[in-house]
């Protein structure tokens, strides 16, 4: 059996332009190019996300609070969490628990760890490396935070 004749197969008029699908297969890419530079210090992109979250000059952030900025369910964060403090990256303040706030912050390694990292993720993001120009570049930051704000209900 041949390929479809055009017209028939999947998409009666041919294939369509699928923006987001795109999206999707370019971030398989890029997850690959950040498990490169994140695994080169022994991150994740969660455990970079946490890292840079509570450098941004938040102290004190909430285990929920890292979630909504990393992008993940606060049960998914605790496991990483747990993690960055077993290796001195991550301090908690306060006993937390059940029901009580404790903030997290930042130790001194884990800003030593971050400071190894970011000269790899500026180089991956540089337009350069994106075979985009600086405008384009721009273009498309605003354009993918439009579209994350759009499907995340405005949040």
């Amino acid at each position: 059996m041949g390929d479809p004749r055009p017209g028939e197969g999947t998409w009666a008029e041919g294939e369509p332009e699928l923006p987001l699908w795109e999206l999707i297969q370019t971030s398989y890419a890029v997850a690959r190019g950040f498990t490169e530079v994140f695994g080169a210090v022994g991150l994740t992109p969660i455990q970079f996300g946490v890292l840079a979250s509570l450098a941004d000059g938040d102290d004190d952030l909430s285990q929920a609070d890292l979630a909504r900025a990393v992008n993940v369910r606060p049960q998914s964060l605790g496991e990483v969490a747990t993690g960055l403090i077993g290796g001195g990256l991550v301090e908690r303040e306060g006993p937390g628990g059940r029901g009580r706030r404790a903030g997290l912050r930042i130790t001194a390694a884990g800003r030593a760890l971050l400071d190894r990292v970011l000269p790899g993720v500026a180089a991956f993001n540089a337009p350069e490396s994106t075979g985009l120009s600086a405008a384009e570049s721009a273009e498309l930051i605003r354009a993918l935070r439009t579209i994350r704000e759009t499907l995340s209900g405005g949040r």
